[in-house]
């Protein structure tokens, strides 16, 4: 493991070699440079962790130098040595962006603790590119699979709204991943540095939620002995997203509906006004629309988050995504479990698609955890799914009950559409070649379209 890697900079050549002998001693990799142009010809050719050196140069004094390392090089940490040291060169020092600034004659152990320091400054920086580098692959808008042309048009929607404070309303089922949406949103916008901030607004009593979002102050109700700080305050410059909006108490509407408007509001049982800067982005499985025609949710509050609608779409109507969702999350449980296989039969891909996904993604993800742990073969097969998925459509009145009753020609029409809408999909909405992957001519084409109802336009339409 490499400690780290120093160059030193001095005129004096025997202060120089001394110094190096000392700090190879200790083992760093330590190259020397007796010039100020010397030093950045060697730090062009090689990313120094450390540059130690010295104020009183010829030519090119050390403040001289330490502008142009950071410069060049702003991650390298630079500590300068003067033998005529003052606390306000040493201010200058700082506020120019070194990282110490030592006084000759030098201690060995000043000058080791010194590097010690800078060396694991970097250490930190570089820890926390890698963490926000596995933030952006893990909650990123890469993470989110699909080719569907509706999760096309989302991924699209996505990119636009990211980068803006604008509020967004994700519909969706259960499971389909809207809190993945979420963090993606955030992950892309400018506030990806500031909290992301999740609330469950189902899994609180009203009493408690208020509480949770807002805060409280000391006495305010029973069991408030402190203060709290509420999740719209802690999400100050970052992104708050509330899932299960849906189930919002009229009162906390109210309170919502002013924190849009205005970016305030005060702490259960408090007086002090709060101002926040966020994002707001929330997710609900009901028909908002139904909602406020029935009186439970609020018009005004309605219209102010259905700004921008995002809709996550059901896996059963994207089901030419599941060989990729299947590839995606047997890859992850492959690495978890260390077991060898290499993917699903074609058996297994088809009763996977015809399956209708009650809990989309979510359910996905279980089927594949449990066949990967059950599979004692290379390739995962019908065996190794649940029987719910195995079953499906095979018992004599499935297809009938499934269909709530439809007569056969109606119930023939419904895949025939849906495998034209893919042939269609796979082929870039091109007709001519549809038509031919299909094996009929273009005419027959058109009007099996026009008796569908199939349009690109329509389609395109959450």
């Amino acid at each position: 493991m490499n400690p780290g890697s120093l160059l030193l900079i001095d005129d004096d050549a025997y202060i120089l070699e001394a110094m190096a002998d000392y700090l190879r001693g200790q083992g760093y990799r330590t190259e020397t440079a007796r010039s100020g142009h010397e030093a950045l010809d060697r730090i062009a050719e090689f990313p120094f962790d450390v540059v130690i050196c010295d104020v009183n140069l010829s030519e090119m004094d050390g403040f001289q130098v330490l502008e142009q390392v950071k410069a060049k090089s702003p991650e390298t940490a630079v500590i300068l040595i003067t033998g005529l040291g003052t606390i306000e060169s040493a201010v200058d020092a700082i506020r120019l962006g070194a990282f110490d600034y030592l006084t000759k004659p030098l201690i060995d152990d000043e000058l080791t603790f010194s590097v010690q320091r800078a060396l694991g400054q970097r250490q930190i920086v570089e820890e926390n590119r890698s963490l926000k580098a596995q933030l952006d692959q893990r909650f990123g808008l890469g993470n989110i699979i699909g080719r569907d042309y509706k999760m096309t048009k989302m991924f699209d929607l996505i990119e636009s709204v990211a980068d803006t404070r604008t509020t967004v309303l994700i519909l969706g089922e259960s499971g389909t991943g809207k809190t993945m949406t979420a963090r993606a949103i955030h992950q892309l916008s400018c506030r990806k540095q500031k909290p992301f901030v999740e609330v469950a607004c189902g899994a609180l009593p009203d009493s408690l939620l208020e509480s949770e979002l807002f805060g409280h102050v000391a006495g305010s109700f029973t069991g408030a002995v402190h203060d709290k700080v509420g999740k719209f305050l802690q999400a100050d410059g970052g992104t708050i997203f509330l899932d299960e909006i849906a189930t919002a108490s009229p009162g906390l509407q109210v309170k919502l509906l002013r924190v849009l408007q205005d970016r305030e509001f005060e702490a259960v049982g408090g007086n002090k006004t709060h101002r926040v800067d966020i994002r707001l982005i929330l997710a609900t499985n009901q028909n908002l629309e139904d909602m406020v025609a029935q009186g439970k949710f609020r018009q005004d509050l309605y219209y102010r988050i259905n700004v921008i609608t995002l809709t996550q779409p059901p896996l059963r109507e994207r089901i030419c995504d599941i060989p990729l969702l299947l590839q995606h999350y047997l890859a992850e449980f492959v690495k978890q479990t260390g077991k060898s296989i290499g993917g699903f039969n074609e058996p297994a891909v088809q009763l996977l698609q015809r399956y209708t996904w009650p809990g989309n993604v979510r359910e996905l993800l279980n089927v594949v955890e449990r066949a990967v742990v059950l599979c004692k073969r290379s390739i995962i097969g019908p065996e190794d799914l649940p029987e719910a998925v195995r079953n499906f459509g095979t018992t004599p009145d499935a297809p009938f009950a499934r269909l709530g009753g439809t007569r056969l020609k109606s119930a023939l029409a419904n895949p025939e559409r849906q495998i034209i809408i893919e042939a269609l999909e796979n082929n870039g909405w091109n007709r001519q070649n549809t038509a031919e992957m299909l094996g009929i001519n273009r005419t027959t084409l058109y009007k099996k379209m026009k008796k569908y109802g199939i349009e690109f336009e329509k389609q395109l339409q959450p």
